[in-house]
């Protein structure tokens, strides 16, 4: 019987991150929601499936990004391959609209029992 390496593929393992947008708050409301779709078009083109959106609303930074003062936030949990972090994270924050954008991986709570 031969025995055969495992092989691993990191770009297909699918994890569970977490996406915080910073969209600049000089955009309308109606621009934002825009750029909230641009931004979902970005995580489903590399294959990824958000999860959950949250839209948090305009909040003040505790220092400026820039000259700006506060920012639309938007948060997304989304369940993407490992290799497609990088390239989500880069074409978002190449978004004119966007002043930040961050995809960390969630860390999941144990299920205690009752």
């Amino acid at each position: 019987m031969e025995i055969r390496p495992l092989i691993w593929y990191p770009e297909y393992t699918m994890n569970t991150y977490e996406l915080m947008l910073i969209i600049n708050p000089q955009v309308s409301d109606a621009e934002a929601g825009e750029i909230i779709e641009k931004a979902k078009k970005i995580v489903t083109d590399e294959k990824a499936e958000i999860l959950n959106e949250d839209r948090l609303g305009r909040k003040k930074f505790s220092h400026p990004i820039g000259k700006n003062r506060d920012g639309f936030y938007v948060y997304m949990k989304v369940k993407a391959a490992s290799g497609s972090v990088k390239n989500i994270t880069h074409n978002l924050n190449l978004q004119e609209a966007v002043l930040r954008a961050m995809m960390l991986k969630a860390v999941l709570e144990p299920v205690k029992k009752a």
